[in-house]
């Protein structure tokens, strides 16, 4: 996203520096659970690395490296299935979820579908098992990928209310969390 106007970007290295640092900060007030909550493509696996590490260092911090996207919701179901697939920044699903919450800053009348054009017949993704690298200015002319102009208030509200309740349950489970202990093998 760093080719287009009001996006602000941090290196690799960089996120984790600061994701250490404020896991440190984090365990020294007596913390020992941490959730890294991300909603945006690139850090995902950094935010694993990191988790990881901080763990390693601290036996007894539990750090949780999620993706919002990645609880249960119902948001598929609710998309064409193009879009399910594709759509994946300022999409319908975004849209509509923005919609919903910030209505008065969505201008609808900017909205524009643009889909990434990606070769078929490979088994080879953006995102998933089997990922290429990837920058959005390679396969975005405005940083959209999906279909915005077919998002709607009602649908974000679904979305919301979805996604909110698949929170609920994990922070349930991070709540109920114990570590898991190796255990003698006689």
């Amino acid at each position: 996203m760093s080719n287009f106007p009001g996006t602000i970007t941090l290196s690799a290295q960089t996120l984790l520096a600061i994701l250490n640092e404020m896991a440190e900060s984090i365990y020294q007030a007596g913390f020992r659970k941490l959730v890294l909550m991300n909603s945006h493509g690139g850090q995902p696996q950094v935010m694993e690395i990191a988790a990881r590490d901080i763990h390693l260092k601290y036996g007894d911090f539990m750090v949780f490296p999620l993706f919002t996207w990645r609880v249960p919701h119902i948001t598929a179901e609710l998309l064409a299935p193009k879009e399910a697939q594709l759509g994946i920044h300022a999409g319908d699903a975004e849209t509509s979820l923005m919609l919903s919450i910030l209505p008065d800053q969505v201008k609808m009348d900017k909205a524009v579908a643009e889909y990434p054009d990606l070769p078929q017949d490979t088994l080879l993704s953006m995102e998933g098992r089997l990922p290429f690298a990837w920058a959005t200015k390679d396969l975005s002319k405005t940083g959209v990928f999906g279909d915005p102009t077919v998002a709607t208030k009602e649908k974000g509200d679904r979305i919301l209310d979805s996604v909110s309740n698949g929170w609920v349950q994990v922070i349930k489970d991070i709540y109920a969390f114990r570590q898991p202990q190796a255990f003698d093998r006689d």
